[in-house]
């Protein structure tokens, strides 16, 4: 009974997470936030709860690759997109019993490597690749760095009132 309520808690959480991606690249995109050069994605300061749960790397994955069906991305961002968040979350759980700091640098990371060159050879606009790394990276960082590391300590600090949190 208990390993059947840690899958159902583990499907339940990534799937909410999923949700959570896709509404607040939703919300980003209304405001002309979530593609082009300049890119603030809110749904990517989600990627620090791989920091809390594993169901986090599904969940993020699964919501970018339906972001950006949803919003119209070009099949080559949807595959190269989604696997960068995926990278960059597997990132975040690896380093998760390090400093809470480095959370938000592999999808930062990650995000800063691919999206350029999606940018560049799938929409081919006019920019260079060093460019675009300097936008993309500046928008993850506000949306991972600064975004990001706000919800982690805002999560952090609710200790074991949150489900994923380990009961001490």
């Amino acid at each position: 009974m208990i390993n059947q309520n840690k899958k159902v808690l583990y499907l339940t959480q990534g799937a909410m997470i999923a949700a959570l991606y896709i509404i607040l690249t939703y919300l980003a995109n209304s405001l002309g936030l979530a593609n082009y050069a300049i890119q603030v994605r809110f749904s990517e300061a989600l990627t620090i709860l791989p920091f809390f749960t594993p169901a986090a790397i599904p969940g993020l994955f699964a919501g970018c690759i339906l972001s950006n069906l949803l919003t119209g991305c070009m099949p080559l961002d949807i595959i190269f997109g989604s696997l960068a968040t995926l990278a960059g979350a597997f990132g975040t759980y690896a380093l998760r019993k390090k400093s809470p700091w480095l959370a938000p640098l592999p999808p930062i990371i990650a995000n800063t490597i691919v999206v350029p060159f999606i940018l560049s050879y799938v929409y081919q606009f006019e920019g260079s690749i060093p460019y675009f790394m300097l936008t993309v990276g500046a928008g993850e960082v506000i949306s991972c760095g600064i975004l990001g590391m706000i919800l982690l300590f805002a999560l952090n600090r609710l200790g074991t009132a949150i489900p994923w949190r380990p009961r001490a």
